[in-house]
């Protein structure tokens, strides 16, 4: 089993490489429902096609049972499941499940499991339960067992599970030698005009913020868990393509010169941006003249799609007019609660029958509840503290509307509609000067289609014309089908017609573009990371494509990571995760090539504490010991305040306890604060980071210093190859002398 089609010409290959060439390899794909003819040699299947169901009826309407008529009970062959990470979502997904069903069906069967990217997270290795390691007469009795003492005792534990197996002859860990291969990072200065548009884009959002929050208001909307949960991903989006158009110019250049120096380049990316390509075509009938924006096609897309709005509103009827009633009477007492509470202070607040915590400037959660469930009367004049003691009156412009004004305007649709229309004309201004889409502009950079092999996999592309027209064209070719034109590019990438390759996710997975001896093109392979993917198996996937086994020279690898601040997210994420998977993957979690990625791992214990910290002296102004970044030259009672508005501008807030604790929760975890960080504006961006990053610092520090810290498994005495012994004592353990010892080296 693999992950596609094609790659049966490389098994193919494969067999003809180790003098097998006679045994006929069976696409299952080529075979139809109904066929049972049994015939001798090996079956090849993707791993979707092992969930294929027939829709006629006959004998066999699964594949599955297909494969399990073929093989026979008795079948005492070998099923090798290459790439087999595909299966990892074992419990939920139709795949994963079909491949245990395989393995339980199948009791004879040599199972193999082959993969470069095993599990980057125990949780992954469900589908491997021919290891022998959970079930009957094992130390665990089921995977939840192992998965639990595993994940309790993190990477040391998974180090440990892997030479286990190691000892135990089940496990191979060939990794091709890392000798030659060059990583660097690029950290890429941004120009002023760059962090222009770049504020001009965070000021943006955070207005957007309000006015989807007054909207929400205005009509009343019940549930915005959907709301948020889109707004947010858009963000997230929107930054991302910023983030990626920051590194173009300095990525061509740098290809230029290794072009010049004789070696080949290829460009791993993750989004193509072929969705809003899309958009576009359609709301133009299928005429393109000029290229397109993905980051501005996002946050269109989010305007017209969800935008609150009647429509969107579901109306409960009479339901929901007795919550708002009950709602109304509450807030009015806490209103007054408040009032007495604050009655020396001339700041007021309106608040509406809505604004329950869907509608504070803090937005806690990414996916809100429904408003009913988490009001807390008496808390809500508590929870205003954070804001210098006293009420707050509308700390980022949120406006907040009495509950007639707002129940019964009849002026409210219209209202609506024109905030809509105002935030869509500001985003196409804006338009104006956001970058267009990266891999159109890639492409255009290096001198179009003809000079740039494109593994992708997206169907159609923008591309300049000899006489300056920009026109959209599709990427099959004559008498090649679209499935086809990635391997024609990957053989003129290969026989040396082009000389830069972009891949993106589709092609990420089975193509081998390594500087291999039996092709034409043998010159070094400069691997360009213009994007890191989300998870660890994808990173190191990409990397693989250009360095594999029969190749003349290693490849050089260059991360571009951007002086922002939110970029560094992405690194961290991949830098864990290749940390796990080398610890899962080798028995050490230095194995992956995340030595110079890992210090931008944020994802752990400490990055915790400190994102505690870091909030509760911005909104609480507890004290710490951690010093404001030096840059910053204002003091520090105005840094925090700067950076309490920046963190309410993009959804950040503290919920105070009623007794003055306040607690980090779920509510904000790493990832979101990293993600939503990245909708500042570049300095304030940059300062907030460096204050976390030296809080993060100081509290490895003081754990060193304490002798708390968790250093894994280290090496003896290394890069020494002589060690002197100074002494040695033996310590017998308490009972029969035969019952062990402990030798103590200095």
């Amino acid at each position: 089993f693999s992950v596609s089609n094609d790659l049966k010409y490389d098994a193919e290959r494969d067999l003809k490489d180790i003098n097998a060439p006679n045994l006929p390899v069976h696409a299952l794909n080529k075979i139809k429902y109904g066929d049972t003819a049994t015939s001798e040699g090996i079956l090849f299947a993707t791993y979707s096609a092992l969930i294929g169901e027939s829709q006629a009826g006959g004998q066999h309407r699964t594949r599955l049972n297909q494969i399990l008529d073929w093989c026979k009970d008795d079948f005492d062959g070998v099923i090798v499941f290459d790439e087999c990470h595909k299966a990892k979502n074992a419990s939920s997904t139709k795949m994963g499940k079909a491949v245990l069903d395989l393995q339980k069906n199948l009791p004879q069967a040599r199972v193999v499991y082959a993969s470069a990217t095993g599990a980057s997270e125990p949780k992954n290795m469900i589908y491997m339960s021919r290891l022998g390691i959970w079930g009957e007469g094992t130390p665990f009795r089921s995977f939840e067992d192992f998965l639990h003492a595993i994940e309790k005792r993190g990477v040391g534990a998974m180090e440990i599970v892997a030479m286990d197996m190691k000892v135990n002859g089940m496990y191979i860990a060939r990794q091709l030698s890392f000798s030659g291969v060059t990583f660097r990072i690029e950290e890429i200065p941004l120009d002023a005009a760059y962090k222009d548009v770049y504020n001009k884009a965070a000021k943006l959002w955070a207005k957007a913020l309000v006015v989807f929050q007054k909207a929400a208001d205005l009509i009343g909307l019940e549930s915005r868990k959907s709301l948020w949960g889109q707004f947010w991903g858009a963000h997230q989006r929107f930054f991302k393509y910023l983030c990626i158009a920051a590194k173009v110019r300095r990525l061509v250049e740098l290809a230029q010169e290794e072009l010049g120096k004789g070696k080949c380049v290829v460009i791993g990316l993750q989004s193509t941006g072929e969705a809003r390509t899309r958009e576009v075509l359609d709301e133009n009938e299928g005429h393109l003249n000029c290229f397109v924006s993905a980051a501005e096609g996002v946050f269109l897309s989010l305007i017209r799609k969800h935008f609150p709005s009647t429509k969107r509103k579901r109306e409960r009827g009479s339901i929901i007019k007795r919550k708002l009633k009950q709602r109304v009477r509450g807030l009015n007492k806490v209103m007054k609660t408040a009032q007495d509470h604050y009655s020396s202070s001339n700041d007021i607040i309106k608040i509406s029958s809505e604004s329950s915590t869907d509608s504070e400037p803090g937005l806690e959660s990414d996916f809100n509840s429904s408003p009913e469930s988490l009001v807390e009367m008496e808390d809500l004049a508590s929870r205003y503290k954070p804001f210098n003691g006293a009420m707050c009156n509308d700390p980022i412009g949120l406006y907040w509307l009495s509950p007639q004004k707002e129940m019964n305007g009849s002026g409210t649709p219209e209202c609506v509609e024109n905030m809509k229309q105002e935030l869509l004309s500001q985003v196409k201004e804006l338009g104006k000067e956001l970058p267009l889409n990266t891999l159109d502009e890639l492409i255009d950079y290096f001198g179009g289609p003809e000079k740039v092999a494109e593994m992708t996999g997206r169907k159609g592309r923008v591309v300049r014309r000899p006489g300056g027209s920009v026109v959209f064209e599709s990427r099959a070719e004559q008498g090649l089908s679209i499935d086809h034109v990635n391997l024609k590019e990957k053989e003129r990438f290969m026989n040396g017609d082009k000389l830069v390759a972009i891949i993106s996710e589709a092609s990420s997975s089975g193509i081998s573009l390594q500087a291999d001896r039996r092709v034409k093109n043998q010159k070094r392979r400069v691997h360009m990371t213009l994007e890191l993917p989300w998870s660890a198996d994808r990173a190191i996937q990409q990397f693989g494509r250009t360095h594999r086994s029969n190749q003349v020279s290693a490849p050089e690898y260059i991360f571009l990571i951007s002086e922002l601040a939110g970029e560094r997210r992405f690194a961290s994420i991949v830098a864990k995760r290749l940390e796990s998977l080398g610890a899962l993957t080798h028995g050490d979690r230095r194995a992956t090539e995340s030595r110079d990625l890992s210090k931008y791992n944020f994802e752990n214990k400490y990055g915790i504490k400190a994102l505690d910290k870091v909030l509760r002296t911005i909104f609480q102004q507890t004290e710490s010991k951690v010093p404001v970044p030096k840059i910053y030259q204002e003091g520090d009672a105005a840094f925090f305040s700067e950076m309490k508005q920046s963190l309410l501008s993009v959804g950040i807030s503290c919920k105070e306890m009623r007794y003055g604790f306040m607690t980090m929760e779920k509510d904000c975890s790493i990832t979101k604060f990293l993600n939503r960080m990245l909708g500042l504006e570049v300095d304030k961006q940059n300062l907030l980071f460096q204050y976390f990053n030296d809080t993060f610092d100081y509290l490895i520090e003081r754990d060193k210093k304490d002798g708390k810290y968790d250093m894994g498994i280290l090496d003896l005495a290394p890069g020494i190859d002589e060690i002197y012994e100074e002494s040695k004592e033996v310590f017998l353990t308490p009972g029969h002398p035969q019952d062990g010892q402990v030798v103590f080296y200095k």
